[in-house]
């Protein structure tokens, strides 16, 4: 008797242990692919946190640029403008000269001849 009760224990334990095994190892997968997800993740979002300080270095960069840009095309649109004004100006008096010019020389031909 004494040599089946530590019997009946080793059977009672190894008949347990392959449902113990059982519902852990399903548990112990699950966790395992967590583990590995949050990994796979924290991967993931390191790339994704160094692509996003790409972008936005290059965002920020290409604004200051294309502001500054801005800035000088709308200066020299300006400066194109007055100049445009100046010119027609110009144009008009020198128009006006011409036919001044124009009828002086007129007046001598008819002189000369």
């Amino acid at each position: 008797m004494q040599c089946i009760m530590p019997l009946t224990l080793v059977l009672m334990a190894t008949a347990a242990l392959p449902r113990a095994a059982a519902q852990r190892y399903p548990v112990s997968g699950v966790v395992e692919l967590l583990r590995n997800m949050q990994s796979e993740l924290e991967a993931e979002a390191d790339k994704d946190q160094e692509v996003y300080e790409k972008l936005a270095c290059w965002c920020t960069t290409n604004d200051r640029e294309k502001t500054k840009a801005i800035a000088d095309a709308e200066s020299r649109i300006a400066d194109l403008g007055s100049t445009i004004e100046k010119m027609t100006h110009l144009s008009k008096m020198l128009t006006v000269e011409i036919k001044n010019l124009e009828k002086e020389v007129a007046k001598n031909q008819e002189s000369l001849d």
